[in-house]
């Protein structure tokens, strides 16, 4: 009874400071120290020190700025804008044509920059005037932007991934290997939905963009591709082979960063002091986030609550078909008011003993996780991806939703997948530890 009434006045406190648009790190802070007062007798000063020195103290959360900074400065570059007129004569004559571009073009620049909001936001730049010049079909321009953008969030390197690491004690690797075929499995859905769309609505798609290049001009073309392929080889093949940890795969990766936009011509002390100043601000903006979860992770422990939930649902005897249900739909929520790190830090402490219970490997649960959380990107009120497609396009956020919503439909398709075929994660970190 006491859990009861102690997870009421705590849920209570924690949607009041949201809804009066306090920053989410102070709110659980806030809720942190009511729950230390109320329901526990442990000495506050010194248990929020301990936690917020512990929840950043880690060498594995290094690799979050780092991987942050890569993304900033590739979205100040022109090295961006190679994307398009590299995979543009490649993808001209499948159906769906160049909307395929937002898709494989997010897929790059996600495997480089880890960011969600910097995939979608680079990408849009590039191809929303292309595209519209073209005379391409506006939904869907916006629709394969925001969906697509979310992959960010997936295809390693991810931040989200990281912090997830960071929150269970899970190796960074592992989780990003588990990305890498679910994440290709969202883009080849995608991928199959816009070519299906272009082959049902033949009428609504441009004609005589096709160019017509030989199989020579389109490798000549595709060049400027490969500064994002020496990224991708250089950080994730070091983490792989095992020659380097995530965190110093990621340092590689902003050394090779500033070495191909300076070989591109584009480095300058702005370009250099603005991605800088951009990825601090986000890193710092983060590690608050995880400073504050930290604390309030510690006060529930105090109050008992996540014991008391995880012996409730074990005695409730949820099938694992039946909690993955339940947490699918409480995340959505919960996407719907918070950005996806919060939702992760915030939620873990309480649903990872409900997760161990019904015998969920942690491993699979985290790619589940972004795979829910990627749906909260373009979900409003609070989807990030769709703040920045308005900012992009101008366009109302809610007709920006609407045209995410088939996008929306084939995250859930994936979430399906990976249920009822774990291996689809599982397989590539089952090679590793063999």
């Amino acid at each position: 009874m006491e859990q009861i009434l102690a997870s009421a006045v705590l849920i209570v406190v924690l949607l009041a400071m949201l809804a009066s648009g306090v920053w989410v790190a102070i709110s659980l802070m806030v809720v942190g120290f009511a729950g230390m007062l109320l329901f526990a007798d442990a000495p506050i000063g010194q248990v929020l020190a301990t936690s917020v020195w512990g929840s950043n103290n880690s060498w594995a959360l290094a690799a979050l700025p780092l991987f942050i900074w890569i993304g900033e400065i590739l979205f100040r570059s022109r090295l961006s804008e190679d994307l398009f007129s590299g995979l543009a004569p490649w993808l001209e004559r499948v159906p769906g044509s160049l909307l395929h571009v937002n898709i494989v073009g997010s897929g790059l620049f996600a495997a480089v920059s880890g960011s969600s909001a910097a995939t979608c936001a680079t990408v849009g730049k590039i191809s929303i005037p292309e595209l519209r010049r073209r005379k391409y079909d506006d939904r869907l321009i916006v629709g394969t932007l925001a969906g697509s953008g979310t992959l960010g969030l997936l295809i390693p390197p991810s931040i989200i991934l990281i912090v997830y690491g960071v929150a269970v004690e899970e190796s960074i690797t592992r989780l990003f290997l588990a990305g890498v075929i679910p994440g290709l499995m969202i883009l080849t859905l995608f991928m199959a939905y816009v070519a299906i769309w272009a082959l049902v609505n033949r009428k609504s798609m441009p004609k005589g963009e096709a160019s017509g290049l030989a199989f020579y001009e389109k490798i000549k073309r595709s060049v400027v591709l490969l500064p994002f392929i020496l990224l991708i080889v250089g950080v994730m093949g070091s983490i792989y082979t095992g020659i380097a940890s995530p965190t110093d795969a990621a340092a590689v990766g902003v050394l090779l960063s500033l070495v191909l936009v300076w070989r591109n011509g584009d480095l300058t002390w702005s370009l250099f002091v603005d991605s800088l100043m951009g990825a601090t601000r986000t890193s710092c903006m983060i590690a608050f986030i995880l400073s504050g979860a930290a604390f309030l992770t510690i006060t529930m422990g105090y109050t008992g609550i996540p014991r008391a939930l995880a012996q409730w649902i074990g005695e409730m005897q949820l099938s694992q078909y039946g909690l993955i249900f339940a947490l699918m739909l409480l995340f959505i929520v919960l996407g719907c008011f918070l950005d996806g790190i919060s939702v992760v830090v915030l939620t873990t402490a309480v649903v990872v003993p409900m997760v161990q219970i019904v015998g969920i490997d942690l491993i699979w649960f985290g790619i589940f996780l972004v795979l829910v959380v990627e749906m909260s990107q373009i979900t409003p009120p609070v989807g990030f991806n769709l703040f920045v497609l308005q900012g992009i396009t101008g366009k109302n956020i809610i007709d920006i939703a609407r045209n995410a919503l088939p996008f929306f439909l084939l995250l859930i398709v994936g979430v399906a997948l990976i249920t009822l075929f774990p291996d689809i994660v599982m397989f590539l970190p089952n090679q590793m530890n063999r």
